[in-house]
């Protein structure tokens, strides 16, 4: 229980922490240890937490043998914690970090560039896998990893294209690794975890929840250099991945459609708000090129860990 990395890996499994309260005992102690060694009252002064919760993450950080046998459950997942030096940059750089992911895969994709979040409607018109192809596969052929939320249409399409043609592919899961979600992409998610990579930012064992879906959006635009819409509905999900990403400061691209076709409405708005119209992959590549220029110096900069501070 003395490994700062491991101390956080365990606190994550407990439901009842808050990723606000996780990071607050980090900006204290990057250690953790006086979580881990403070009294009850300690615990409830200091956090300002109620009687009852202190008891209980008294008796929780004190559980040794539950500590031991939860970090061994986990022992088959990739982990990446925000006080390792291989948690990704880009992701320390968005408003609200996670403090720890968990990955089945080929973990080394997590950092590759250049890398494009695609997003888009759950039911795409019959174009949509032609438009894809057409914008995304010079990607693919160029090993771009293409990131998205193995949600049924946009989605699958995106996963499907990038692992058919021999290309890279990440998918950011609400819920955890456990519980694939949505269960029709079941033999999507396992060709996933064996050629890719999946990643959640919840426990393993934790069954998906509403509130993840919009949450682990800002993990999709964060991990890439831009956000493409291909189709989204008026107010559709896929907008909340875009807000998410101009949040960050990335750019936002969108697909323009038929102005009587529901897929299109989305889009159309993102455009009239300033999303860069896409019509071919060279558009995407011009803007690249202006990002690789930044990434390329905050690598060079990437000494401290900004969400610590």
């Amino acid at each position: 229980m003395n490994d700062p990395r491991c101390r956080l890996i365990y606190l994550a499994q407990n439901p009842q922490l808050s990723r606000s309260l996780l990071l607050t005992f980090l900006k204290e102690d990057h250690t953790l240890e006086p979580l881990f060694t403070a009294s009850v009252k300690d615990l409830a002064n200091k956090y300002h937490l109620p009687a009852s919760k202190a008891h209980t993450l008294y008796g929780y950080v004190r559980d040794k043998d539950n500590f031991d046998r939860l970090l061994s459950r986990l022992s088959r997942f990739k982990i990446w914690t925000i006080l390792d030096s291989d948690f990704p940059l880009l992701l320390t750089l968005i408003p609200d970090p996670p403090l720890v992911l968990y990955g089945l895969g080929q973990a080394s994709l997590i950092d590759q560039m250049p890398s494009l979040a695609v997003v888009g409607t759950r039911h795409p018109s019959k174009t949509a896998k032609k438009h894809m192809y057409k914008l995304l596969k010079p990607l693919v052929d160029n090993n771009w990893v293409l990131i998205s939320g193995m949600a049924y249409g946009i989605d699958g399409y995106a996963h499907r294209l990038a692992d058919y043609y021999g290309g890279k592919t990440i998918a950011v899961l609400a819920g955890g690794l456990e519980y694939p979600y949505p269960p029709g992409h079941l033999n999507l998610y396992n060709r996933l975890i064996e050629n890719q990579l999946v990643i959640s930012e919840y426990p393993p064992f934790d069954k998906p929840k509403r509130y993840q879906f919009p949450e682990r959006n800002r993990l999709i635009s964060g991990l890439s250099f831009a956000t493409l819409v291909i189709e989204a509905k008026h107010k559709s999900g896929s907008l909340i991945t875009a807000d998410q990403a101009l949040e960050q400061g990335k750019d936002v691209f969108a697909v323009p459609g038929a102005i009587s076709q529901p897929q299109s409405q989305g889009c159309h708005e993102l455009i009239q708000n300033g999303a860069k119209l896409v019509q071919n992959t060279y558009d995407i590549l011009q803007e690249w090129e202006s990002f690789n220029r930044k990434w390329c110096r905050m690598m060079l900069e990437s000494n401290q860990n900004p969400a610590l501070g």
